[in-house]
């Protein structure tokens, strides 16, 4: 097992040039490294996040464009530019607490950003994509949209629905020459990530790889952290030719946990 980054090289050989990709919570983590690998493709990335400066530094760095948007916020996903040939819908959030205290508000807000944006995203760019008779929707999920843990209502439900309408999306989709997908990972090596094994090594007082291995990895069998850009490199060949029959399918990167 080891807490180490590991390397990750480009190994799908996709060509994206004249394609648009909108990638939300593009700012950060695994947003951040799918907009960066479909930029190396060749496509021109919309990067959309609430954090503009980030976003501003992932655009700056693909050499795209960037939006600066809570997608809670009905209004403005709808003035997000929807002339798009790929969706990957990444931007999520985590909070937790038990089911009679979990903050009603919290759980809208999360489903906001969770579900109805990516129904809102899709909804828009199908009709440019139906059109031209190509195009790839890519939703992170998680291995949460498989698998239930206690405390996490909100995100569990949520990453449940995304599984849902990704399939009804690639259904409708697939006479137009379009796929869904969702790839659905354990835990990635983000920031938030990082910040709770600092964290929960502190409170249990044990070292930061015992936590990844005891605590967040205790059902996956290959016992290290997913780096973002794995998930990325998945998003890449999702785009790739040979991925144009795989639609409505939940790609489970989860290092074993779903094989229990």
């Amino acid at each position: 097992m080891t807490a180490e980054p590991v390397a990750v090289r480009h190994v799908v050989n996709v060509d994206l040039a004249g394609r648009t990709a909108l990638v939300t919570g593009g700012g950060s983590g695994i947003g951040r490294a799918c907009a960066l690998r479909l930029a190396t493709a060749g496509a021109t990335v919309l990067v959309v996040d609430r954090d503009v400066a980030a976003a501003r530094l992932v655009a700056a760095e693909a050499g795209g464009r960037v939006e600066g948007v809570d997608l809670a916020d009905r209004e403005a996903v709808d003035r997000l530019d929807a002339d798009v040939d790929i969706v990957v819908n990444n931007a999520g959030l985590q909070h937790v607490a038990p089911v009679p205290e979990f903050p009603v508000e919290r759980f809208e807000y999360i489903h906001r950003v969770m579900v109805e944006a990516p129904f809102l995203l899709v909804r828009r760019a199908l009709p440019h994509m139906y059109a031209q008779g190509w195009g790839r929707i890519v939703n992170i999920s998680s291995v949460h949209g498989l698998r239930a843990s206690p405390y996490k209502a909100a995100y569990v439900s949520a990453k449940h629905a995304l599984e849902g309408l990704s399939k009804v999306v690639a259904l409708e989709g697939a006479p137009h020459g379009v796929t869904a997908n969702c790839i659905n990972p354990a835990y990635v090596r983000t920031a938030l990530v990082e910040s709770q094994i600092t964290d929960q090594a502190a409170t249990h007082g044990i070292p930061e790889t015992e936590v990844i291995e005891k605590i967040m990895l205790a059902r996956a069998a290959i016992k290290r952290l997913i780096e973002p850009e794995e998930v990325a490199e998945l998003v890449a060949y999702l785009c790739s030719p040979p991925a144009a029959f795989l639609t409505g399918a939940s790609i489970a990167l989860d290092g074993g946990w779903t094989a229990n």
